[in-house]
Formats: structure tokens, sequence, C-alpha cells
């Protein structure tokens, strides 16, 4: 079958303009990452705007009537306030959609406490420690006395955590020390103090969060048990981009400066 000059010619020029398009696209998406790059301090200031991202729950970020507070969110709008920026404060239950939005150049700074771990230090800068906390096992109080203290006794239980929290390496090193299964579970959408809801109303058994989210929360839950740690201490930080170091200066020239007074 004979093919027409004409169709030739079109096929020809179908294929430049696929090319010259998926040229064009590729230079966006290059021009588009070199652009989340150089967002440094000197960009923030000229734009005038500092992007953060955090969670909702009593520690960090909430709202009570028509006032927003939180312990993440006052410090928050004391380091804009120093330096002349608004905020843009996007509050995020997951913890990867966060990160994720941190390294796509959403978001300039995760205002959240924050391990530093070797998997995560290899993703962002974390700033000095500005808190400290460990990772705690909720429970329901038992009327026995036979609430779980040593961890051994967790070989074989399921453990709920917030979908991709930084809890489940702890649960994962637990189960290596304690030479035995530890299941663990992922709910989505679900915050530390939703997770304590769960376990306080028998929808689960067991738990791990944050202590200070867990002490902050308690009094709504009397009938819960908080005492047992799964890990050390641990000092928490902010996170940013490994690009953005003279934001990770100005922050810890900040972060110094509170500690002195």
């Amino acid at each position: 079958m004979k093919v027409s000059k004409y169709k030739i010619l079109k096929y020809l020029l179908l294929g430049v303009i696929a090319t010259l398009l998926a040229t064009l696209l590729t230079k966006k998406e290059s021009q588009k990452s070199e652009l989340v790059q150089k967002r440094d301090y000197p960009e923030i200031i000229k734009e005038g705007v500092i992007r953060i991202a955090t969670e909702y729950n009593t520690t960090a970020f909430y709202v009570v009537k028509d006032t927003i507070a939180g312990f993440h969110y006052r410090l928050v709008q004391e380091f804009a306030k120093l330096h002349k920026l608004q905020t843009e404060i996007t509050p995020i239950m997951d913890f990867q959609e966060r990160l994720d939005g941190l390294l796509e150049g959403k978001f300039d700074l995760i205002a959240y406490d924050l391990a530093p771990t070797p998997q995560l230090r290899e993703k962002v800068l974390f700033t000095r420690p500005l808190s400290q906390s460990k990772q705690i096992l909720v429970q329901r109080k038992d009327s026995a006395g036979q609430e779980i203290r040593n961890l051994l006794d967790l070989a074989g239980k399921t453990i709920f955590v917030v979908e991709n929290s930084p809890a489940r390496l702890r649960i994962n090193n637990l189960s290596d020390e304690i030479a035995d299964t530890i299941y663990i579970r992922e709910i989505p959408k679900y915050g530390p103090e939703q997770l304590l809801s769960l376990v306080a109303h028998g929808d689960i058994d067991f738990a791990v969060c944050d202590e200070s989210i867990a002490m902050a929360t308690i009094d709504s839950f009397p009938q819960l048990d908080i005492k047992t740690p799964i890990g050390f201490t641990q000092l928490n930080s902010w996170v940013v981009r490994k690009s953005s170091t003279q934001l990770l200066d100005s922050l810890n020239a900040w972060i110094e400066s509170i500690y002195k007074k």
C-alpha cells in the first residue's frame, strides 16, 4: 500500500510537535524544580511570606472558638513577627504529605516535633532542638493493675499508629529488640488524639503516640494509661529543605536567642 507524501509530511509534523511539547514540559519541570531549590531565606523575605506545614492537634496548631493556638503556632508567629513575615500555615495530618509538600516546594518549613532519624537526615535539614519527648504506649487501665509495663509483653500484639508516622520505625526496632513480631496497623486521616479516643472507647487495644500529645489530652480520657514508654527521650526539631541553608541558619539563630531569654 502506497502512502502519499501528504501523509508522510503529516506524520513527520506530528512527530516534531510531540517532540517539542515533550521538550517544553521537561524544561518547565526543570525550571520548577530549580525555583524550588532556589527558594531560601532571601526569596522568603522578598515575598514577605513563609509557608508552613504542621499538624492539627493540641500541641501544634488548633482552633478554640475564634482563636488559633498551639505551641508550634505561637513559635512560628514569633519568628515571623521578628522577620516581618506573613505566615501561611497548612495543618496536614499525614506526615508523608507534609514531607512531600516541603520537598516539592509547597512549604518552606515543617513546624512540628520531628526526631532526627538517619532516613530523614538524607532528605531534610533539622533545626536546633525545640522540645523533647518520647513515644508512649496508649492502653486502657486494667482493674487488676495488669497494664503492659514490660515491652516483651508486646510480642504478638497489634499496635495502631497514625498513617506514615515515624513511630513505625521505633516499633519495628522494638520488634527486633524483643526478637518477636509486633504488628503495626496504620490509620489514615486520623491524628494521635483520635487514636487515644479509639483506645479509650475500646475500638482498638493499643496505640503509640507522642507523650506530649497524650499528656495534653489525657484529662479527657481518664480510662487510659500512658505510663509505658516504648523508647528513649528524643530531641525534636523543625525541618527545612536541604537547599534552604540560609533559612536554617536564621531559624537556628532565633532558636538560640529564645533559649537565652
